[in-house]
């Protein structure tokens, strides 16, 4: 109540932060706690009793909320050295124009199953409105597909004890390049793809539980893995009676389905929530599936992301350009390097000044126009012809026929010197 209270007396502006220091006695927060982080960009945080102790309830909220050291040593995972890295950099998606989301439902044995999955009211109800909260980000694009006889690949192991077969955690990797080939969306899509399938066990091999390191079943039942998407196993009771005619029919419960794969593409996105003191409390984000200041953390992310990719292009660029002397600039390709410059110093400058939308946007802009000046075709069909490379295609084409000429030039320098030592003879 009090963050809807608080709501419209705060800064609405993206990136900002509103910081309510109530005195320790206050009601305002429950019992034990000390600092609240509402869904939207604004706090609340116990005065203490000293400054010492609101100085680090502040520090902790700023890690939560802010976009720390360690955020963009995320960030730039790929760029920063390892010893800067915690343990779960390199793992988000890396930032991109937009996304494709496939969700798709595997029936290896339909003879058996006959699965119903009310996939178009699933997206609308529960991927929808977090996808719009992401649109400031990137474009979505969102499909849905059923497979049939499409099997994990892995054998699972049969436990006794249990009456149920098992994946374990080292059997995991090998489960999603068979699947993979059966999805063929990657290889038409210009944006990354991110899978989502919901497999429902064939009767032979039912139920189908996963275990983590430890040997323990996961609760979930579902696994992810990062830059790829997630695989959920959807169990089917055993029908009563032996006797049940043939195929059974399965409604899946799409809420149950969407929480975990709205879960893993949180984690995908690098939006999981770390471990918290016992003191803070955190609100949740509700229907929307994303708080606004954990969209502020990923638009800072992706910014920072877009500035160093325009950096790395275009320092490409001059490496290979310098390595070709008789290479020609056209215009089109230089203005789009002096905008991407521009627009590059222009996003650095507005993060300095804490507007992060523009900031953003002017970092988009950047990668564009340094992505077309690195693939303009005035410049590829260059690159690829070094001065080495034209010396061999050439060489095989030109000597057969210098042979000759040089050998008919040899001869006529050895007649002319022969010429000249013989002695002139005088009638």
């Amino acid at each position: 109540e009090a963050d809807a209270a608080l709501h419209p007396l705060q800064d609405a502006s993206l990136g900002s932060l509103t910081v309510y220091v109530v005195p320790e006695t206050s009601s305002l927060l429950p019992q034990g706690i000390s600092v609240y982080v509402g869904k939207h960009r604004g706090a609340l945080v116990r005065a203490g009793g000293s400054l010492a102790a609101l100085g680090t309830r502040l520090r902790q909220l700023s890690q939560v909320m802010a976009f720390p050291a360690s955020s963009i040593a995320a960030a730039l995972s790929d760029r920063a050295p390892d010893s800067q890295l915690g343990p779960g950099a390199g793992r988000h998606l890396k930032s991109s124009l937009g996304y494709e989301i496939t969700f798709s439902l595997l029936n290896p044995d339909p003879r058996s199953h006959a699965v119903e999955w009310d996939i178009e009211d699933a997206v609308s109800r529960y991927v929808q409105p977090i996808l719009d909260r992401l649109s400031l980000v990137a474009n979505f694009s969102v499909d849905s597909q059923i497979l049939y006889y499409a099997v994990l690949g892995v054998t699972p192991r049969f436990d006794k004890k249990s009456s149920s077969f098992l994946l374990s955690a080292h059997s995991l990797p090998h489960v999603i390049n068979p699947v993979e080939a059966r999805l063929g969306s990657n290889a038409a899509s210009l944006y990354p793809v991110l899978n989502f399938l919901l497999y429902v066990p064939e009767r032979s091999h039912s139920p189908l539980y996963i275990q983590d390191k430890d040997g323990a079943p996961v609760s979930t039942n579902a696994f992810h893995s990062p830059h790829w998407g997630g695989i959920m196993i959807y169990n089917v009771e055993a029908p009563a009676s032996p006797k049940t005619s043939l195929p059974l029919h399965v409604k899946v419960d799409m809420g149950r389905v969407m929480e975990v794969f709205l879960a893993q593409l949180r984690l995908l996105f690098g939006l999981s929530r770390e471990e918290l003191p016992a003191e803070f409390l955190l609100e949740s984000p509700g229907n929307e599936g994303l708080a606004d200041w954990e969209l502020d953390r990923l638009l800072w992310a992706h910014t920072v992301e877009n500035i160093a990719t325009v950096s790395t292009t275009l320092t490409s660029l001059a490496q290979l350009l310098d390595k070709i002397g008789n290479i020609v600039i056209k215009d089109d390709v230089a203005s789009e390097v002096y905008r991407a410059v521009a627009a590059a110093q222009s996003a650095v400058a507005e993060l300095a000044t804490g507007h992060l939308h523009s900031a953003f946007q002017a970092s988009k802009e950047a990668v564009t126009s340094s992505e077309r000046a690195f693939f303009d075709p005035s410049l590829l069909h260059l690159l690829y012809f070094p001065d080495d490379q034209k010396f061999a295609i050439y060489i095989p084409l030109f000597l057969p026929m210098a042979v000759p000429i040089l050998l008919s030039l040899a001869k006529i320098v050895r007649e002319a010197r022969q010429h000249k030592k013989e002695p002139t003879k005088m009638d």
